[in-house]
């Protein structure tokens, strides 16, 4: 068996089916394997999964620990699975799944590649922590500017998966649990990072996916100290002078008052607008937590500070990103890019 693909799911009987046939159209070979990772209250997804046909081998696991990251390194461990060349993960809460982006992911690997992402443009109202915190974050201290690296569609190597397996057993207790959560993503992102280059596959349109706002607490509470922790650890890059601007693809559309609103509310009861914001605006808070890692502070810690700080960015990107133009929203996305690696640096940019 030369390819495998993970499904991770919770929950998702009406996308299961679609995902699994576009992943093995992908996967395209009777040898494949395709194991579901399953962590549902019910049976149906499990149920829908059986029933759709395949090329491929399908391999149920059920009553798994709720997690996508428990869910992923389940599903990675099973012995099937230490044949594949090259391994598929899919976002199951995908509602237009495409065979040809799972091709291309694969095809990047297997040209080279540790692991390759999609990279599909955002609403300029979504992917609030992959714009203001995990993309700058990661591209100023690591040298990596991967446009989606939270994205849920990725490919990579036996090598950088069995390098992830490795580093998860050996975490203390609190950041495995936040790696077995939504912390998966940038862990498996960052521990390819050591095994060989990443790449990034461009797609024209939008993801459509379920809202991951109202899971925003769950998930930055388990991605953020993960990503303090893995950038923390590193030398940053070189300086980002004679580059051109980061590019951001906030894709536009108008959102009905009602529903910004409403989003509005949920922020201020997660914790209500602090004043003097302005004194300190985004993203050196960012940076601070950055640097207090460096120095020695919990990443969990670093990161429950940095949350208050994180939400007015988020509160003040969609208050007055309502009034702007595409351009104006990326230009914005680009310049805070810029500001957080010069303040990740000592003395500025040398």
């Amino acid at each position: 068996m030369s390819v495998a693909a993970i499904l991770p799911s919770r929950n998702e009987p009406s996308t299961i089916a679609a995902v699994t046939a576009a992943v093995d159209a992908a996967l395209g070979d009777d040898r494949a394997v395709i194991v579901h990772a399953d962590s549902s209250d019910t049976p149906d997804t499990a149920e829908r999964f059986s029933a759709t046909p395949t090329r491929a081998r399908k391999i149920c696991l059920t009553g798994l620990v709720r997690g996508k990251g428990a869910q992923i390194l389940a599903a990675a461990r099973h012995p099937r699975m230490t044949a594949a060349e090259t391994v598929l993960i899919a976002d199951t809460d995908t509602r237009n799944p495409d065979p040809a982006v799972y091709r291309a992911l694969l095809d990047r690997v297997r040209g080279g590649a540790a692991l390759a992402i999609a990279d599909y443009p955002r609403h300029w109202d979504e992917a609030n922590l992959t714009n203001h915190l995990a993309r700058p974050l990661i591209a100023a201290a690591t040298g990596h500017d991967v446009p989606q690296p939270l994205a849920g569609d990725l490919a990579l190597t036996r090598e950088a998966l069995a390098a992830a397996l490795r580093a998860a057993d050996a975490l203390e207790a609190g950041m495995a649990a936040c790696v077995d959560g939504y912390g998966i993503d940038t862990f498996l992102l960052l521990r390819a990072a050591t095994c060989g280059p990443l790449a990034s596959v461009r797609l024209d349109e939008p993801k459509q996916h379920a809202r991951s706002f109202p899971h925003l607490p769950a998930i930055y509470r388990e991605a953020v100290p993960v990503l303090l922790h893995l950038t923390a650890a590193g030398t940053l890059p070189p300086a980002l002078s004679g580059r051109g601007p980061a590019l951001y693809r906030p894709q536009d559309r108008v959102l009905e008052p009602g529903r910004l609103q409403a989003m509005l509310t949920a922020l201020d009861g997660l914790a209500r607008p602090r004043p003097g914001y302005d004194e300190n605006p985004w993203p050196l808070p960012a940076a601070n937590a950055w640097h207090a890692v460096n120095s020695g502070t919990p990443a969990a810690d670093a990161a429950r500070q940095l949350w208050p700080h994180y939400l007015d960015r988020v509160r003040d990107w969609l208050t007055s990103g309502q009034h702007a133009t595409t351009r104006q929203r990326a230009e914005r996305l680009a310049a805070a890019h810029a500001r957080l690696y010069t303040a990740l640096t000592p003395a500025g940019a040398p």
